[in-house]
């Protein structure tokens, strides 16, 4: 076995030590890659160092250089050098963390990452806590424990009665909501039916006039959900208002701080999230601005006993840990990776002053991209980033707003193909802009640099096209 991973090893290093230089964008095509995999399933294998070299070989023009410090489309991290070597590692020990029985290191040291989360963005220490596959499964099992607590109030055991027959429960979402909030409703049985959409100012925060009207229209159990910066401009909603108004109602209130929740780690960016301690959950992911490997989610909850309730099983073969932590009465997978372990290791290695720094760093990076991008001509500044996330548009004098949202997606295109710097667009407010998201550890000013320039030269082609 030790030649494979030897060589694994050399091409890890080499893909690493190669971001920079890489283009970001995936160069190969769609076509290129299936015929690489295609084919009938061999007859006979082959040695593992062979399919391990066969295997980079064949991948490596068709991936994205997300890894690395000049990818800003989607909310993706890197990977910090701690926490990729944890991942290695657990992938070898290949413990299953789903009991202590089953692992009992990496069940200690996933509790102590717990530990570690709640206390870096001070949140209730007695607050049980789950890692999840992402921040959709970090919804779905807090959302659960909400939908258990809510309608429990209302004198109804889902877990054993399930939702035939149950009080009608609405969750009431910012109508900015991530689609992660819609998939866990349905996971959970609850139908789109059951969403209130709550209409935002020009900042994307709810209006509390929305949210007044929609608890005096709906009496039965509801949840709330609020956005600790959503995907487009980083908004935060009025916590100290909104919550305790919610939490009057008798409404459970849940936070989707995907990224957002690390804000709580700088001094520089905290108050955009007072007030956010008053929920009664929360939901992020750690492979976003922790910057561990995917996959990983973390969700936190006030109410240990409702958590437990909508998580826990039991089985004749499976033997309750006693004074240990058993993670599968927190979690919804009964196999499952040590994904704490990465977390643990991060946490060591940053600390909680590395750890600011990172997200100071990434927030004066994603400024310094949009307002550079943004003053280049028939260039605009859509919305100036307040903490990693900003908005940038294209449109030449004259252009119409549907020929300015073309022209906005070939500008990007352009940019992307380049291969110095890659973006994602979106829509804003009726109006096609292109999302700058930084979230990378290994960003830095040359890479803001490089992503600037790309766009000029973009920018310029239409200079060059009008001359020839």
């Amino acid at each position: 076995m030790t030649q494979a991973l030897d060589q694994a090893a050399t091409l890890a290093k080499t893909w690493l030590e190669g971001l920079d230089e890489r283009k970001v964008n995936s160069t190969a095509s769609l076509e290129t890659l299936r015929s690489r995999f295609s084919g009938p399933l061999p007859a006979n294998g082959e040695e593992p160092v062979t399919v391990v070299q066969t295997l980079a070989r064949d991948m490596q023009d068709g991936l994205l250089g997300s890894a690395g410090g000049r990818f800003f489309a989607w909310v993706i991290g890197g990977g910090l050098e701690a926490a990729l070597a944890a991942d290695w590692l657990v992938s070898t020990w290949d413990q299953n963390a789903a009991l202590y029985a089953c692992g009992p290191a990496a069940a200690v040291v996933e509790e102590q990452a717990g530990i570690w989360l709640k206390e870096l963005f001070d949140l209730p220490r007695d607050a049980s806590f789950a890692f999840t596959t992402g921040c959709q499964l970090a919804h779905m099992t807090s959302l659960a424990a909400a939908r258990h607590a809510v309608l429990k109030a209302d004198g109804w055991d889902v877990e054993e009665n399930g939702l035939i027959g149950a009080p009608d429960l609405k969750v009431l979402v910012n109508d900015q909501k991530h689609g992660s909030i819609r998939q866990a409703v349905n996971f959970l049985g609850l139908g789109q039916s059951s969403l209130v959409q709550l209409k935002t100012d020009s900042t994307g925060r709810v209006l509390t006039s929305e949210l007044e009207q929609a608890l005096s229209e709906h009496k039965g159990p509801k949840i709330l959900v609020l956005n600790a910066a959503d995907l487009n401009i980083g908004a935060f909603d009025d916590y100290r208002t909104l919550i305790p108004m919610a939490k009057n109602a008798g409404a459970w209130v849940h936070i989707d701080g995907a990224f957002g929740l690390f804000a709580r780690t700088s001094a520089k960016y905290s108050h955009l999230a007072n007030g956010l301690e008053l929920a009664d959950s929360w939901a992020t992911d750690g492979h976003k601005w922790l910057n561990v490997p995917f996959d990983c989610g973390v969700a936190i909850i006030r109410d240990q006993a409702a958590h437990k309730a909508a998580m826990t099983i039991a089985a004749d073969y499976i033997a309750p840990a006693g004074a240990a932590r058993d993670q599968i009465d927190w979690n919804p997978e009964w196999s499952r990776r040590a994904r704490g372990v990465p977390v643990y290791a991060a946490l060591k290695q940053l600390g909680r002053s590395g750890i600011e720094d990172m997200i100071d760093r990434c927030c004066a990076h994603c400024q310094a991209i949009v307002r550079g991008i943004g003053a280049l001509d028939n260039a605009h500044v859509v919305f100036d980033p307040q903490l990693n996330q900003g908005l940038v548009r294209f449109a030449r004098p004259g252009d119409t707003g549907e020929e300015g949202d073309l022209y906005t997606k070939e500008i990007m295109s352009r940019i992307n193909a380049t291969g110095e710097a890659f973006f994602s667009d979106t829509v804003w407010q009726g109006r096609r802009a292109m999302r700058v998201s930084v979230v990378n550890c290994r960003t830095n000013e040359s890479d803001v640099t490089r992503a600037v320039e790309a766009a000029q030269w973009a920018l310029q082609m239409d200079k060059v096209e009008c001359v020839s």
